[in-house]
């Protein structure tokens, strides 16, 4: 059984990287598409808000699995161009959670206090600097704490993956199940949860570092229950 489940960490750590590199890969598109989309949400240019939010609706309005198949096998018979499985799936997941972090930006500007935009303008800031040196610094804070659920959500999507066979750590557990160890299929998938789990704290600890670093940039000190891992039900 030892040796069994040695095999088992081995070819299922097989698909780790590919799984660090959709989920990091997403993560990156995740959070530039979040930034923009969120703040073109808040334009003042009707036509701007319209596509941002036509975008948002479509993407968190529709199946994570039909969008893989659409931009997989839909978008070449379309365009003629076949994009790798690795990159349709980052491609998938990036717009598919930006559309969710677009909402976490809007939400996250707009509950900065209404006395911190005029005292921008008693102060004579353009727009831009109202934005990058008093609104989202503020606005960061409260947008970690969404976006660490938000980015261990994409971590877990990344097993959808497996629907156009990129081999990633579901689907190396799949190839190991089928056909020689189906008698041991809770061993497998129980070894595959717990990567899933390491990896989730993983990036709850950096999202939790990151949440302090910008508390204190703007002279605040997070809640306890958001720096204590694990504190009222575990990972976020």
């Amino acid at each position: 059984m030892f040796d069994n489940t040695a095999h088992f960490v081995s070819v299922i750590a097989g698909g780790l990287v590919v799984t660090l590199q959709a989920t990091v890969g997403g993560i990156l598109l995740a959070t530039v598409l979040s930034v923009v989309a969120g703040l073109a949400m808040l334009s003042r240019i009707t036509v701007v808000r319209v596509i941002t939010r036509t975008y948002v609706e479509i993407w968190r309005g529709t199946s994570e699995v039909v969008q893989l198949f659409w931009i997989y096998f839909v978008l070449p018979v379309l365009t003629g161009f076949q994009l790798l499985p690795l990159w349709a799936g980052i491609v998938v997941l990036g717009l598919n959670f930006g559309a969710y972090g677009a909402e976490i930006v809007r939400g996250a500007v707009q509950s900065v206090p209404r006395e911190q935009y005029e005292g921008c303008v008693a102060l004579n800031f353009t727009p831009w600097q109202r934005m990058r040196r008093v609104i989202l610094p503020q606005a960061l804070v409260e947008m970690v704490p969404p976006f660490n659920n938000l980015f261990i959500q994409l971590l877990k999507g990344t097993a959808l993956l497996t629907f156009i066979t990129v081999p990633e750590m579901t689907h190396q557990a799949s190839v190991i199940l089928v056909p020689s160890f189906t008698g041991e299929v809770a061993q497998i998938f129980t070894i595959t949860l717990l990567f899933y789990l390491v990896l989730s704290i993983v990036i709850t600890l950096v999202m939790r570092a990151v949440e302090r670093w910008a508390a204190a940039k703007v002279g605040r000190t997070p809640r306890k229950r958001d720096v204590a891992l694990g504190k009222g039900g575990g990972v976020a």
